[in-house]
């Protein structure tokens, strides 16, 4: 029985990249071959040579909004600092808080942006499970609009405490993203560019997209000791009926399917659970661990995951058990960076 103690490895903490590179393409990315059991070193920018024409990358086209929310108690001057969860048609907020002292049922929160330019009222209603709060915000506005007046981006808290600048509001983000709803970016993504999108369509390489809006739960480690004990967290995804077809037909033709992310695995593996890739749209919880048969993804480029983490047991379990340690191990004596604005490896 797998325990997540096996899933643990030392970091030095110098290793955590705290800002994105210059150049998103000049990430290294560390290419590992199941078939020969080899490491070799590249880099992002090498990518369209790495993958045969016959091929089609899947993203992840998600798109982050600034969900991180900081503000005070309205009545004691307190300091408060949350996180936005969800919206319902009806204007009602689930959000994550933290405070000193006990939030009363009926308070309020005013939540400010950086420049505490814009300020917005949060009426805390009710709590629900998981710690969060049922909120309302004392605006007519759509959730999302309001977000972008008075959120920040919700970086990871290993990257500057979780502190943004500016600059993250677009780093921090796909060049690709088109559908708002993650609270945190399908990282394996950040390392595209509009150029190299284009390079890798000149080499015949399909792209194609689905939608996985990342979750809060994909930054909490695993907290019990047996894997299948583990209740995994639920995130909204969708893939349609045209890139089914589309991925169907280069699978027919010899071409492989490359997730960009373990977020895109997740879409493809969820809609494949039938046995066949199949359009799919609604919640997965999809936990995947060993001993896990992967349906529909073939390889994998992914960043470098945190310890004891769901991410990283999902890596381990397509790549090889003992592959993919023997790629983390030589990525630190090698100094890669790891983490959300870290570098790569591609797992053919």
């Amino acid at each position: 029985m797998a325990e997540i103690d096996h899933y643990d490895y030392e970091l030095p903490k110098e290793l955590i990249a705290q800002q994105p590179l210059a150049r998103r393409v000049d990430a290294r990315l560390l290419v590992v071959d199941r078939r020969n059991q080899t490491l070799e070193h590249c880099y992002v920018r090498d990518l369209p040579d790495l993958l045969s024409p016959q091929d089609a990358l899947v993203l992840n086209n998600t798109r982050v909004i600034p969900a991180r929310l900081v503000g005070y108690r309205t009545q004691t001057g307190g300091r408060w600092s949350g996180l936005f969860l969800s919206a319902d048609a009806n204007g009602m907020w689930q959000v994550l808080g933290q405070t000193r002292g006990k939030l009363q049922v009926g308070e309020t929160v005013t939540v400010h942006d950086c420049d505490g330019q814009n300020e917005l009222t949060l009426r805390m209603l009710a709590k629900l499970d998981g710690g969060a709060w049922a909120a309302k915000p004392e605006s007519d506005e759509p959730a999302f609009k309001l977000l972008e007046s008075i959120g920040r981006v919700p970086l990871p808290p290993y990257i500057r405490d979780g502190e943004m600048t500016e600059q993250d509001r677009e780093t921090y983000q796909t060049v690709y993203a088109t559908q708002p709803g993650a609270v945190a970016a399908p990282t394996a993504g950040l390392h595209f560019t509009e150029a190299i999108l284009n390079k890798i369509q000149e080499r015949g390489i399909r792209k194609c997209q689905v939608t996985l809006h990342v979750g809060i739960g994909t930054f909490r480690p695993i907290a019990v000791q047996e894997l299948d004990k583990h209740q995994m967290h639920f995130e909204w995804g969708s893939i349609d009926a045209a890139t089914v077809d589309e991925l169907k037909a280069i699978r027919t033709s010899g071409g492989r399917i490359v997730a960009v992310g373990t977020t895109s695995v997740r879409v493809l593996e969820t809609a494949s659970r039938a046995g066949t890739l199949e359009a799919w749209q609604g919640e997965t919880d999809l936990f995947i661990r060993p001993p896990y048969e992967f349906r529909s993804v073939d390889a994998l480029m992914t960043n470098f995951h945190l310890p004891k983490s769901t991410l990283l047991v999902l890596v381990r379990t397509f790549g090889g058990d003992e592959l993919i340690r023997r790629a983390y191990d030589e990525a630190i004596r090698e100094q890669y960076r790891f983490y959300s604005y870290g570098d790569a490896m591609l797992i053919l």
